[in-house]
C-alpha cells in the first residue's frame, strides 16, 4: 500500500466566470478566452440547440438551461453568461437568469442582449445599426426587444442565414462590408454585429475606424458586461475604443 499524505485546502481560487454556449457555437469560447487574463477562471458548458435557427427552436432552449448550468462545477461563480443574443430575445432576459440560477447559483447572470443594452447606456447610444445573420422573424424579434429597452435600430441588415454551422463560416470581408455599409448611415450612432457565433473581435477596430463610430458585437459586449459584474478588468482596447 502506498503512503497516504495529509493536505491543506489552501489553494488560491481565481475569480470564476461561467459560460453557457450553444451546442454549435464555434466562436464565443475562443474569443472570450483570448481576452481574459490568467487571473480569471472560465468554466464552460453547452446547451442543446437546433442546427437550424428559428424562433421556435430558440424557445426550446429555455427548459434546457437548468440542466446545462448544472453541469458547471460547484464553485462560487461571480457571473454566469448565457451565450445567445437571439435566444435571449425570444426567452426573455429575466427568464434566462431564473433558469440559469435554478441550475447553478451565481452572484450575477447576463447575456449578450442585456450586455448590449447596458453598453448602449454606458456609451449613451440610442440609435444603432443592427447587423445579424438571422432570418427575418428572429431579427425582428430582437429589434422589438431593443426598442422596448429604448435602443432604436433604424438601420438594419441581415445575411438571412438559418443554419448555425454556416454562421461561423461568414468571412471577415463579408462582415466588414455589411457592417460598414450599415454603420455609415447618419441616422445611427454605432453599429452592432449580433450573434456569438460570428467571428467579430478582430475586425471591430477596422469597422469602427471606417465609420468613425463605435463598432460593437455580441461577444465584445458580453465579455465587457461579465467583467463589469464580476469586478474584474479585461483589455478590450485592442478591439476598438468603444468599451
Amino acid at each position: 500500500m502506498g503512503q497516504v499524505f495529509d493536505y491543506d485546502l489552501g489553494a488560491r481560487i481565481s475569480p470564476a466566470l461561467g459560460l453557457i454556449l450553444l451546442q454549435p457555437d464555434e466562436t464565443l469560447e475562443h474569443e472570450i478566452r483570448s481576452v481574459l487574463g490568467t487571473d480569471v477562471t472560465l468554466h464552460c458548458t453547452r446547451v442543446p440547440s437546433a442546427p437550424t435557427l428559428s424562433r421556435e427552436s430558440l424557445a426550446l432552449m429555455e427548459n434546457q438551461l437548468p440542466a446545462a448550468a448544472a453541469l458547471l462545477p460547484d464553485t462560487a461563480f461571480s457571473v454566469i453568461g448565457y451565450g445567445c443574443t437571439s435566444g435571449t430575445s425570444v426567452i426573455g432576459a429575466a427568464k434566462v437568469a431564473d433558469m440559469v440560477q435554478s441550475g447553478r447559483r451565481a452572484a450575477g447572470v447576463t447575456d449578450p442582449l442585456t450586455a448590449l443594452i447596458a453598453a448602449c447606456k454606458h456609451l449613451e447610444l440610442q440609435n444603432i445599426a443592427l447587423l445579424t445573420p438571422y432570418v427575418i422573424d428572429v431579427s425582428q424579434g430582437l429589434r422589438d426587444v431593443l426598442s422596448d429597452a429604448g435602443v432604436a435600430t433604424p438601420v438594419f441588415g441581415s445575411f438571412n442565414e438559418a443554419e448555425e454551422a454556416r454562421v461561423a463560416r461568414i468571412d471577415a470581408a463579408s462582415l466588414i462590408h455589411a457592417a460598414t455599409t450599415l454603420g455609415q448611415s447618419p441616422d445611427v450612432d454605432a453599429v452592432f454585429l449580433s450573434c456569438t457565433n460570428l467571428r467579430t473581435l478582430d475586425i471591430l477596430r477596422q469597422i469602427g475606424g471606417a465609420i468613425g463610430k463605435p463598432a460593437l458585437s455580441s461577444n465584445q459586449v458580453l465579455i465587457w458586461h461579465m467583467a463589469q459584474l464580476a469586478g474584474i478588468k479585461v483589455d478590450l482596447a485592442r478591439f476598438g475604443p468603444a468599451l
